[in-house]
């Protein structure tokens, strides 16, 4: 009566082995598993604003890298996760995270805007940033390559002087930041829009600082919030921008103005792949961009290029030097600077390029995870929003040709006319939302003599 039980004990024991044996494989699969899903250290902070306080008002009281810095010596120096503009975050850290996000661009993660972004400039959601980044490169490429912008460089100068001798000479004092917006939002008036009379472009810039500030805001759409001025704004701009565009296309059909004069000109005689032509709501949109993004940036370079050409009399004597002999060349007649004139700009060109890279304009941008991925060591789910910074490392940014010229032609004006100095040597720099100095850069001015 035993032996049948004898008989079935090894293949008991066998089975007990082998059930062990696949237990320990599911379970070393499923460890393994959960190693490759550790998300990265951090804090989400408040339910749905998340940390975008603290990481807007840093930047406000002058530590934007406060915000960051602090995170990467708490959790981690590579990546850590946070919660910004009702989105869950992965602020990726110095040269190596955003050599990874520069290099898998449209392979694993793709650009993003918060919807602060979405509601001030509302074509942006009909399609994804990078359809509307193809438009743009197939739309602009023949007015910006530097070619085409080589016949504007004589009005450039024209408005540098033209601005130069308005605001700046006859004064004891001047605060830089201001009179740089002046000078680059006028630049790209005109040579956006055809708009050059000073009184009319004053007017139409008014906007602009509430709809700068709602950009990158809290997208909280209550009174008095820089979200719902920003909005307000966008639409204010968005409606004179229709209405500017309306005359041009009379103007158009009545050989009155020229295809190629300006930007819109090109928009508006420029037909898709398909032979359609944009709409004058999306001209709009797309000039109301170019104009917020060709003068706020350029205009916060030069305003360090000012500072920073204050501190190092040295590099300004070198600067001075290089653009009193591309003035010297200059035949009789011929006093407004062209190609050949910025081509010989090479030292000035290398301290904006290394001043932009020590304080750069644009201080981090948005990506979104296009699918899970593992980076140093934590998992990057799919939908995250991935946040890269610039103060983390000395990364040069991109600059187009067109920021080049207005940069290096208000360069040799300014030079060529003043020294200057500081009047607040320990002017603390705030973001808000680009990098500024918090009072503006007043500086004194000391007009050259006369040769």
């Amino acid at each position: 009566m035993e032996l049948p039980f004898i008989s079935l004990l090894p293949y008991a024991i066998l089975f007990i082995i082998t059930a062990v044996s696949l237990s320990y494989l599911l379970n070393k699969h499923k460890y393994s598993s959960a190693s490759l899903n550790i998300l990265p250290p951090g804090s989400t902070g408040l339910p749905l604003i998340g940390e975008s306080l603290e990481f807007l008002t840093t930047g406000q009281k002058g530590q934007p890298e406060k915000f960051i810095l602090d995170r990467m010596a708490k959790f981690s120096s590579k990546v850590f996760k946070t919660s910004l503009f009702f989105e869950k975050t992965a602020v990726f850290c110095g040269a190596a995270g955003n050599k990874f996000l520069f290099s898998n661009e449209n392979k694993l993660v793709t650009a993003w805007w918060p919807d602060s972004v979405n509601k001030i400039f509302p074509s942006s959601q009909q399609t994804s940033s990078q359809e509307e980044s193809k438009k743009m490169r197939k739309l602009f490429p023949l007015f910006f390559k530097p070619e085409s912008l080589q016949r504007y460089i004589s009005v450039m100068d024209e408005i540098a002087q033209r601005h130069l001798a308005s605001d700046w000479e006859g004064k004891q004092e001047v605060g830089v930041f201001l009179l740089a917006k002046t000078y680059t939002f006028w630049l790209a008036c005109r040579l956006f829009l055809s708009m050059e009379d000073p009184e009319e472009v004053q007017e139409f810039a008014k906007p602009f600082n509430d709809l700068a500030a709602g950009i990158i805001s809290i997208p909280i759409d209550l009174p008095g919030t820089p979200f719902n001025r920003g909005v307000k704004a966008s639409n204010v701009v968005r409606k004179e921008l229709v209405k500017i565009i309306k005359q041009r296309k009379i103007d158009l059909a009545e050989n009155k103005a020229s295809p190629t004069q300006d930007i819109l000109s090109h928009m508006l005689t420029t037909a898709d792949d398909n032979g359609q032509y944009m709409k004058e709501i999306d001209i709009a949109d797309k000039i109301l961009g170019l104009l917020v993004g060709g003068h706020d940036t350029a205009s916060a370079a030069i305003t360090f290029i000012v500072k920073y050409l204050a501190e190092l009399p040295c590099v300004y004597n070198k600067v001075l030097e290089e653009q009193r002999e591309i003035a010297k060349s200059k035949a009789p007649g011929d006093q407004l600077l062209n190609w050949e004139d910025i081509q010989k700009m090479r030292y000035s060109w290398n301290v904006a390029c290394e001043v932009m890279r020590v304080a750069p304009p644009l201080q981090g941008a948005f990506r979104e995870a296009m699918t899970d991925f593992n980076y140093a060591g934590f998992t990057i789910p799919k939908g995250w929003k991935l946040y890269w910074n610039a103060n983390t490392t000395h990364r040069n940014p991109e600059c187009k040709e067109y920021a080049r010229l207005e940069i290096l032609v208000f360069m040799h004006n300014l030079v060529t006319k003043f020294k200057w100095e500081k009047l607040l040597p320990e002017e603390n720099i705030i973001v808000d939302p680009l990098p500024i100095p918090a009072k503006g850069l007043p500086i004194r001015l000391h007009p050259h003599e006369a040769a």
